[in-house]
């Protein structure tokens, strides 16, 4: 009796000094990915934000990625945005937020105005891309050449007009403040307006 006892006791503690080394293992193999864990919770936008808008909470979301050394260049979750900053490009939908796109709206050079397209847009005229304005001056019989008279140009909307004169949509548009006086006249002189997509840069 004795010897089953002393034989129950050396497998009960060979049983708990194996419990141990699992419990211990797992603790260390937590222990390292939790040091291997480089992720940090910046802002991404939840929807396209325009050039010239308000950064908001409302419009942001919180995500964790791993950036490493390029941690700083972008709004951390831990950041409360100025009331008022201002995003100085656009930021696509789920882009991160750069903090060299932040700016404020005390620099804010831009104007918004809405302009009447010809006809249907090129499939690529949509909220956030950048549009060169063409226009061709209205004259007697006709119109004279087009030329460019608003480039890099951005599309803030594109509103539907539900009107039998109407030749297409209105698409609202932001510009260098110093080009709103050209492209008003331009308006009210019936002159021929055409959205042409921007080049992109090579």
């Amino acid at each position: 009796m004795g010897w089953r006892a002393r034989r129950g006791r050396g497998i009960d503690l060979r049983l708990a000094a194996g419990v141990v080394l699992v419990v211990g293992s797992v603790l260390g193999v937590w222990a390292i990915v939790g040091g291997l864990d480089r992720s940090v919770e910046v802002y991404t936008a939840r929807d396209t934000i325009p050039t010239g808008s308000k950064l908001e909470l409302e419009g942001l979301q919180r995500v964790r990625v791993v950036l490493g050394e390029h941690t700083t260049r972008y709004l951390s979750a831990e950041t409360v945005p100025p009331a008022e900053a201002v995003l100085t490009r656009t930021v696509g939908s789920g882009e991160l937020i750069p903090i060299e796109a932040i700016g404020s709206a005390a620099d804010d050079a831009v104007a918004t105005v809405v302009v009447p397209s010809r006809g249907a847009l090129p499939a690529e005229v949509e909220p956030g891309s950048v549009v060169d304005v063409w226009v061709a001056g209205a004259i007697e019989r006709g119109f004279e050449p087009p030329v460019v008279l608003v480039p890099g140009a951005e599309v803030v909307s594109v509103l539907a007009v539900d009107s039998p004169g109407a030749d297409g949509p209105l698409v609202e548009l932001r510009l260098d403040r110093e080009r709103l006086p050209l492209l008003l006249e331009s308006l009210s002189a019936g002159d021929a307006i055409d959205l042409v997509p921007a080049r992109r840069a090579a």
